[in-house]
């Protein structure tokens, strides 16, 4: 194997274990955040579950609240996703001395195009 099909190699690996690395502290921190949002947002619906006139309202009111703030964790992790698939891409190019300019004009375009 030559010198540099070993170095581009080191290369990705480093820049997929960086962004990896960092897209794990964001997930990791958006569950934390969701957990901490839906027990916060549960808080007024106990209590009017304690009273029997509300009971099956506050139910069906859990069901939507919870599915909508899991929703949007959800869209939060979907983009650190593709964040780190874009920052990996970067990554690579910067440690192999291309330029990264390229490869943001080419995602904004497809981005655009979609």
């Amino acid at each position: 194997m030559s010198r540099a099909t070993r170095v581009g190699r080191e290369a990705r690996t480093e820049a997929r274990r960086l962004a990896d690395l960092v897209e794990e502290a964001i997930d990791d921190g958006a569950t934390t955040v969701e957990k901490v949002h839906k027990a916060i947002a549960s808080l007024p619906l106990d209590i009017l579950q304690e009273l029997d006139v509300f009971e099956e309202t506050v139910k069906e009111v859990r069901k939507v609240q919870d599915t909508s703030i899991g929703a949007i964790y959800d869209v939060i992790r979907k983009i650190n996703h593709e964040a780190g698939k874009l920052a990996t891409r970067l990554l690579q190019r910067r440690r192999e001395g291309k330029p990264a300019r390229k490869a943001v004009h080419r995602r904004a375009a497809t981005a655009h195009a979609a």
